[in-house]
């Protein structure tokens, strides 16, 4: 009993975390860029002194899915839609590079370039810093051009070029706070062949209706482990009773 018991413990736990996972996804439906987590389960056995019969459940993030999610058309000059599989770089709260598909970018009052969750945008040697502007238009290859504030209306400058970069999903890696790292935390390279829509934004690659099944499917699943725990404590009960009589 005591096995049919532990893995109906393990096996609910670890459904916990993989509905974690989907509500995750689930609840980043509407953000820019956002990738959605896969979830997998699998048997692992128990290692040290036990009984080689005993194994235990364990859901994993054995990856995430890159997939483009939905453009959707905002005609605002600071937004971007990023093309193919590439990659705009930021910075995070450590100065470490990192990669985003979310385009809405912003200017902060003191010039700098961010995105829409705060991080400073990398340019051609470093973060990006603008003067103040009367127009902005990012072409396709990101480079950045301006008119003065104050200007005439033609005096067009081209000042700082957004830091696009690619990588083979197996090489890239997603963190818990959402954003894309190299695995083997170098930066990446500018990939002059990544080109930019502006003028759109990339929406979350979540399925809702995928996870909303999902999330359903793994509280039924849930259910059961708990169900098979409550049998053991009646069958337990009941072989406590029929040793008590005799």
């Amino acid at each position: 009993m005591d096995r049919a018991l532990y893995l109906a413990m393990t096996g609910g736990t670890q459904v916990m975390s993989a509905q974690a996972i989907h509500a995750n996804n689930l609840a980043n439906v509407s953000t820019t860029g956002f990738r959605a987590d896969f979830e997998q389960a699998r048997s692992m056995q128990i290692n040290g002194d036990y009984y080689p019969s005993r194994v235990f459940a364990m859901t994993e993030n054995p990856g995430t899915r890159f997939d483009q999610g939905a453009l959707q058309q905002t005609g605002r000059d600071m937004d971007i839609a990023i093309q193919d599989k590439g990659f705009i770089a930021a910075l995070d709260s450590t100065g470490q590079e990192v990669y985003t598909r979310a385009g809405d970018l912003q200017l902060t009052v003191a010039g700098q370039l961010i995105t829409g969750t705060g991080l400073p945008v990398v340019g051609i040697e470093g973060p990006i810093f603008l003067p103040p502007v009367d127009s902005l238009e990012i072409s396709e290859d990101g480079t950045i051009s301006i008119i003065p504030q104050g200007g005439d209306g033609t005096q067009v400058t081209a000042l700082n070029r957004i830091k696009l970069v690619s990588a083979d999903p197996e090489e890239l890696t997603k963190s818990e706070d959402g954003l894309i790292r190299s695995k083997n935390g170098q930066p990446l390279e500018q990939d002059n062949t990544i080109q930019v829509l502006s003028g759109f934004i990339e929406g979350s690659n979540v399925n809702a209706v995928e996870e909303m099944t999902k999330i359903m499917e793994l509280a039924r699943r849930f259910e059961m482990n708990i169900k098979i725990m409550d049998t053991v404590r009646n069958n337990e009960t009941a072989s406590a009773k029929i040793l008590g009589r005799n």
